[in-house]
């Protein structure tokens, strides 16, 4: 009996309902495919704030394609009834449940994902001690690529539990701190100013954003932290590098010494 229920709620497959279906199937592949090249494309040639908009849209476009697959594939395989759909999505949710639920919770936190946008496109995130730019957000994953050239994939699920740091959420600037660790004897104001030069003659600085020197005093020395915005977030490691390696050659030049960490008994052991 609830076999035949069942057969009802299909329809009657024949050569052109399949051939149908495959054609909306290479349809909707190539024009994800198509769109998300041309998308990539476009943005390689684009800068700032567009180029991460551009790539924003890639998720939202290839998830209305998938919706608008399904909504002309399903009328083709189940009679469009009330009884038939209630019926139909009954079992594959109970299904999903059972089977696929870490599966089908990705998928749920993807659609979750493309609508609050935790991250984007072109965003620099850290999730999980992975650290990376964000080339691809997928309905199950979303695809890193991390300064050491190496690509994660991170499973939507990690929304849930786990927290998601956003360096530049969705703006082409991304702040970056150069460390520096000196001897306490010095004039903290005239270091403060020179770590200031050093970033403002950098050629990666974007000047319309702030430039900051936090000091924090230690037991052992003082702590700057040297704060500034790169014109592209593609540039941090260069600019920070920069920042670094033309700082210490200032502060060498001034005389000013670097602070050694305390040999503790547990390093000489």
């Amino acid at each position: 009996m609830e076999t035949s229920q069942l057969t009802k709620i299909f329809n009657t497959f024949d050569a052109g309902v399949i051939v149908e279906l495959l054609l909306i199937a290479v349809a909707a592949t190539l024009l994800i495919v198509g769109l998300q090249k041309l998308l990539h494309w476009l943005a390689d040639h684009l800068h700032g704030q567009n180029r991460l908009y551009l790539l924003a849209m890639a998720p939202l476009l290839r998830l209305a394609i998938l919706i608008a697959s399904l909504l002309v594939i399903v009328p083709l395989i189940i009679e469009p009834s009330l009884q038939n759909m209630v019926a139909l999505l009954g079992s594959v949710g109970l299904a999903l449940g059972f089977a696929l639920k870490d599966y089908a919770s990705s998928l749920i936190a993807g659609i979750v994902a493309v609508g609050e946008r935790p991250y984007r496109n072109g965003d620099w995130i850290e999730v999980n001690g992975f650290y990376g730019e964000v080339r691809h957000v997928g309905m199950r994953t979303v695809q890193i690529l991390t300064a050491d050239d190496t690509q994660v994939s991170i499973p939507h699920l990690r929304l849930w539990n786990d927290p998601i740091a956003n360096a530049n959420c969705g703006r082409p600037q991304l702040q970056c701190v150069a460390d520096f660790y000196l001897h306490p004897e010095h004039d903290a104001a005239a270091v403060k100013a020179l770590l200031q030069d050093v970033a403002l003659t950098s050629p990666y600085l974007h000047y319309q954003d702030p430039i900051m020197v936090i000091v924090h005093e230690q037991p052992w020395g003082s702590h700057y932290r040297l704060k500034a915005y790169p014109i592209d977030a593609r540039q941090q490691f260069r600019f920070i590098s920069d920042l670094t390696i033309r700082g210490k050659a200032a502060l060498a030049r001034r005389g000013i010494r670097f602070a050694v960490a305390p040999v503790t008994a547990a390093t000489t052991a």
